[in-house]
Formats: structure tokens, C-alpha cells, sequence
């Protein structure tokens, strides 16, 4: 089969996919704009495309049998310009990556890591042991609230109990028993969830429901000493709100590692939102790397073998989302 790996991200997955694959198969990696000669035929002619985008300005895929997005997330992908018989399926896998970042950001920012290196190379000895200005809190006991409750929800929960944390959840759907979840809230009780715990998770993703379901009403019930993450979808929560909030020390901080502004054509190095969050000491900025692992591109891999081989072998595949 012909095997087109789109762009930067799907083609970091290209690399040693073939010893992977039962099969031969002919594998080619194109640039995000298909600018460079021949690119754009081999799009239109390609049975497979791996990929995390799919834009008008893309040429229209004629011959495709299969798209995999090489991510969890497709909204950046325009399921309106494939051929209406072409199965589409997402991949995961980077829940351990992501769970690993919220857990060691949470460290980080309730033991004052950053801060305290940063004083110590200008000699300042305020963290000492000893002195009472640079006690710190500690995770241990404290309750965590974890927003959407899918494979990267399940994966936090699970390393949070490590820490002996209370765990709450609050999900669009019951999740029923769970050996890692301490109480359930359902979305419409939002409110009172953000008044029960110490830290916030968001691990939505974006939907016409859940866009900016984080807002500054909900901003407004956390508890001043709190703290919010995000590692779903940016506009899940309410840009201009939660820029708010921090600036005026409604909660004590954050850690966001998804965003509002992205690089693109026309600015390759912007800033991640129209707001100056850079600005902020009391938010830690991260440019969507949580999943970015190598865990993750080996697990994705497998997925996508198991895609590519169950379709040579006319089987249904895993992951579909059409």
C-alpha cells in the first residue's frame, strides 16, 4: 500500500515503522504544505494517510482507503474533504506521558522547585530549611480534581493515589466503581467540585459543549490557594478568565501546557495567547509537550501497524471515530 506520513508531527512516526509492519509497503513522508514537487500527487494518490491535519488547501485525497491520526485530537482535521467512505480512527497511548508531566508539574509547583533554584544562583538562601519563608506545601492529603475522566483522566488518578491524594471526578457520564476515585460529580455540579479540591486537572477535549466550560464563574468557587492544569484543549477553559484569574491572585496558579495561538504560516514563534500570561510568576507555560514522549510514538506506532495490517487484511480497524 502507499503509505503518506503528513507533515512534521505523523512523520516522527514514520521513522523504523516499516520493521514494524508484516508487509512491505511503499512509505513517504510530506511536508505540512505539500510545497515541494510532487508532493501534492502523492497526497491525491495515497491508499493511507497518516496524519494530525487536513485543511481546503490540501490536495483532495482521491485514492484513500484509510486516514489514522497520529493524535487523540482531530479537530484539526476537516473530515468534510475525505471521501465519505474512508474510515477515520485516532490513536492514543499518551496518557503515561501526560500523567507524568501533570504529576511532576504539580510537584514542582507546590514544593516552590523552580523558585528556589532560581534564588539559589542569585545566593539567596530563603528556602533553607529552617527558615520559616520557604516552608512549602506538599501534595500528600490534599485532593485533587481531575475534569473528564478518558484514558488520560484514568492514567492521573491512578499515579495521584501513589501520593495518598483524594481523587474526585467530574465527568459527563457515571464512571461507576473505581478502585482510584474517591467521588464522582457530574458536570452540572462543576461548581461545587472546583469548591472541593486543591487542584484542578482539565483533560477535556475541545467540543462545542465543553468550549470555555471552564469559566470565570467556576473560577470564582476554587479555593484561593488552588491551582489549575490543562493538558486537554486551551479554550476548554475560558481564555480572558483564566488570565483573569491569575493576574488577580484569585487562585495561586498554573500550569498550562495547552493553548490559545499556535505556530502557523504566518507566525512560525508567537506568543500562546492574545493575553500576556508570559508576564505572569505565577504560571508555569509549557508549549503542548506533555504527551510528546517516547513512549508515546512507540505505542502510537503500534496502533497504527495494527490499522495498516487489519485493513490489508479487510478486518475492522481500532480507534475509529468515522
Amino acid at each position: 500500500m502507499r503509505i503518506v506520513f503528513h507533515g512534521e508531527n505523523a512523520g516522527t512516526y514514520a521513522e523504523g515503522i516499516a520493521d514494524l509492519l508484516p508487509d512491505p509497503h511503499d512509505i513517504i513522508v510530506l511536508s505540512d504544505g505539500l510545497g515541494q514537487p510532487g508532493e501534492r500527487e502523492a497526497f491525491a494518490n495515497a491508499e493511507v494517510i497518516v496524519g494530525t491535519g487536513l485543511n481546503p488547501n490540501h490536495t483532495r485525497p482521491e485514492r484513500l482507503r484509510f486516514y489514522q491520526v497520529a493524535a487523540a485530537g482531530y479537530d484539526g482535521v476537516d473530515l468534510s474533504l475525505l471521501p465519505g467512505s474512508v474510515p477515520v480512527c485516532n490513536c492514543f497511548g499518551h496518557e503515561v506521558g501526560i500523567a507524568e508531566y501533570v504529576m511532576g508539574g504539580l510537584l514542582a509547583i507546590r514544593t516552590r522547585l523552580v523558585e528556589a533554584d532560581r534564588r539559589l544562583r542569585e545566593r539567596d538562601w530563603t528556602f533553607q530549611a529552617g527558615r520559616p519563608a520557604g516552608l512549602h506545601r506538599e501534595l500528600t492529603g490534599t485532593a485533587l480534581g481531575i475534569v473528564g475522566y478518558g484514558h488520560i483522566g484514568k492514567a492521573i488518578a491512578r499515579r495521584a493515589k501513589a501520593f495518598d491524594l483524594a481523587v474526585h471526578v467530574a465527568n459527563r457520564g457515571q464512571i461507576g466503581e473505581d478502585e482510584f476515585v474517591d467521588r464522582y460529580w457530574p458536570l452540572d455540579r462543576l461548581g461545587e467540585f472546583m469548591e472541593s479540591v486543591d487542584a484542578v486537572v482539565v483533560s477535556l477535549p475541545l467540543t462545542p459543549t465543553t468550549t470555555s466550560l471552564i469559566d470565570g464563574a467556576l473560577f470564582g468557587r476554587m479555593k484561593q490557594d488552588a491551582i489549575i492544569v490543562n493538558v486537554g484543549r486551551g479554550p476548554v477553559i475560558d481564555e480572558a478568565a483564566l488570565y483573569d484569574a491569575l493576574k488577580t491572585r484569585r487562585i495561586a496558579g498554573a500550569l498550562i501546557d495547552t493553548w490559545y495561538v499556535y505556530p502557523g504560516r504566518d507566525d512560525l514563534a508567537p506568543l500562546p495567547s492574545r493575553f500576556p500570561f508570559h508576564e505572569l510568576d505565577n504560571v508555569v507555560m509549557t508549549p503542548h509537550m506533555s504527551a510528546w514522549t517516547w513512549g508515546t510514538i512507540r505505542r502510537r506506532q503500534e496502533t497504527m501497524v495494527t490499522n495498516i495490517t487489519r485493513l490489508g487484511a479487510g478486518l475492522p480497524l481500532v480507534n475509529v471515530v468515522r
